[in-house]
């Protein structure tokens, strides 16, 4: 497995960061703010993630995907590593990271990553055009999370 940062002249794989946020707007404006990253695998895109910096001393990971088919084999969890050293050789201090209040698998690796609740951003999602719904519950609200770096 090899990761690396997206090149000036590649287009980022939006599809599968689709699979993380719904929000073709909200995707195509961090990608052009952020640093996105690539998870290969014999030429392959098996993971993405997206770095941006958010304010003073601190970074967040506003994406991270992982083709379907791949999932289960530490893809995420090396995404996730490369994004904490990246941040921390950049000189932040913390990392942030957000996800939905009904992302059950998604809080749970986040936090095994090392993140720890900081707080809930109430509605957050109730503004995305479609509903989201994940694990029978309906997405409402951001569960944001960090690490001291």
């Amino acid at each position: 497995m090899n990761i690396r940062k997206l090149s000036v002249d590649e287009k980022a794989p939006i599809n599968l960061l689709l699979t993380a946020d719904p929000s073709i707007d909200h995707v195509n404006d961090y990608v052009g703010r952020g640093q996105c990253f690539l998870a290969e695998t014999n030429d392959i895109i098996a993971g993405v993630c997206v770095l941006l910096p958010t304010r003073p001393g601190i970074a967040e990971l506003v994406n991270i995907a992982v083709e379907e088919a791949m999932q289960g084999q530490g893809i995420g969890k090396l995404l996730v590593q490369e994004a904490i050293e990246l941040a921390r050789r950049q000189g932040f201090k913390k990392l942030e990271v957000g996800t939905g209040n009904s992302s059950i698998g998604q809080l749970a690796f986040y936090q095994k990553c090392g993140f720890r609740i900081i707080g809930i951003d109430m509605d957050f999602f109730i503004h995305y055009e479609e509903e989201i719904i994940e694990n029978g519950i309906k997405c409402r609200d951001m569960i944001r999370l960090s690490q001291d770096l």
